[in-house]
């Protein structure tokens, strides 16, 4: 017995020409952080005429659109990012970025627009509809943390969602393919800063000064050797130095170097785990050199972590949808990170992925990957995020989580 509503392929091909139309226009145009206002003015566009109640962020360019069912029931969520991110575009699109140094190279531009196609095909069943469904348009994915400002903002909170969903596009996966996984599925973004202080002098006569590059690079090795030997292959985190900044000139030892980098974790333990290992190694290490240590840790999101019973509807529908195979476990978490996981800290859901490699194409992982200058992908496999999107929402308002 089908779970749902079949034709939502047939009406997602339907509203492909408008989709990518919008995609294209949003991706030409691209907007960072939390105010992407012309963004939200073109979806808002694509909106238009459809029984939607609009409800603006405070906080940012964000929005909510919510559709309400002939009758009354669950509330069910479904999201979609759309701010770009800081790249110069290099893939020779016609539609490329009209704007120098950025580009929607994470797929934002996609994930938007077939949430407007979802919200177009949901409307004209409004009839048929037993509940709510929140279409959440929101900017500031890429760091900005513009989920936790909508949801501040209290665009989740009346209705509030009983499940959420979230889609995102995979260049290096193959087309159409759906891949999700229980718990842990991406991880926590802290950014690690610290400015170790030593004494300057000159570089012909070190024994003079307290050089305190050597001792960031201890400090950098000794990190390494925390995770090595200090974290469960059970329980991962990640810890990369990616900027070591110091110095102004060849004959002169520098009085301060600054480090930079990230912690990546997937539980709460081994997040508060690294936090205190960066601070304690850094500074330790420094003292031991005769140097000091100032520590800063940004927080970052938390990790994104999918409720079973939802990751088991999406394998479900997408085998339902597109037939046997299309859905795939992820073997593992990805040390990425998402913002996402403010709602599902709020609200039971998942985020799963959908490949979008051409058609046939032989070694899909060689392909450019997300946040690269020449990432593309193939515009048809969108129609299947556009029916997956639909029918999470109208098998989750008829049935809960059964």
């Amino acid at each position: 017995m089908t779970l749902v509503n079949t034709d939502f392929h047939a009406a997602a091909e339907a509203e492909y020409e408008a989709m990518i139309a919008l995609r294209r226009a949003i991706h030409a145009d691209p907007e960072l952080g939390l105010h992407c206002t012309r963004t939200s003015a073109k979806l808002k566009a694509s909106l238009e005429g459809l029984p939607l109640e609009i409800r603006d962020s405070k906080s940012t360019s964000g929005f909510v659109a919510i559709l309400r069912g002939a009758r009354p029931g669950r509330t069910v969520l479904l999201r979609g990012d759309m701010d770009a991110l800081p790249i110069h575009e290099e893939t020779g699109l016609e539609f490329a970025s009209q704007t120098q140094g950025k580009m929607h190279a994470c797929g934002h531009d996609t994930h938007s627009a077939m949430l407007s196609a979802a919200a177009r095909i949901l409307s004209a069943q409004q009839a048929s509809l037993e509940g709510t469904v929140i279409f959440m348009f929101q900017p500031g994915e890429e760091g900005h943390h513009g989920a936790r400002f909508m949801i501040e903002d209290g665009l989740l909170d009346d209705p509030a969602p009983d499940g959420a969903f979230a889609l995102h596009i995979w260049p290096t996966l193959k087309g159409g393919q759906v891949t999700s996984r229980e718990g842990a599925l991406l991880a926590s973004t802290d950014a690690l800063n610290a400015t170790i202080r030593g004494r300057g002098g000159h570089a012909a006569m070190p024994y003079q000064a307290v050089d305190p590059i050597p001792v960031a690079c201890e400090a950098v090795g000794a990190l390494q050797q925390w995770i090595a030997r200090r974290v469960p292959f059970f329980d991962s985190a990640v810890i990369s130095i990616t900027q070591i900044h110091a110095g102004t000139a060849y004959n002169i030892v520098p009085e301060v170097v600054e480090l930079k980098g990230t912690l990546r974790t997937l539980s709460d333990t081994r997040r508060e785990a690294g936090r205190a290992a960066f601070e304690q190694i850094v500074k330790g290490v420094a003292a031991t050199h005769d140097c000091t240590a100032e520590v800063r840790i940004d927080q970052g999101y938390p990790a994104t972590r999918n409720d079973p019973r939802a990751v088991a509807m999406v394998e479900t529908l997408a085998t339902d949808l597109f037939g046997e195979g299309t859905y795939e476990e992820m073997p593992s978490p990805v040390m990425g990170g998402e913002d996402f996981s403010y709602v599902l800290q709020k609200v039971p859901g998942c985020m799963a992925f959908i490949g979008v490699a051409p058609e046939g194409h032989e070694d899909p992982e060689s392909r450019p990957s997300l946040h690269h200058p020449k990432m593309t992908l193939e515009e048809s496999w969108l129609s299947r995020g556009v029916a997956l999107h639909c029918a999470f929402a109208t098998r989750f308002l008829a049935r809960g989580w059964e």
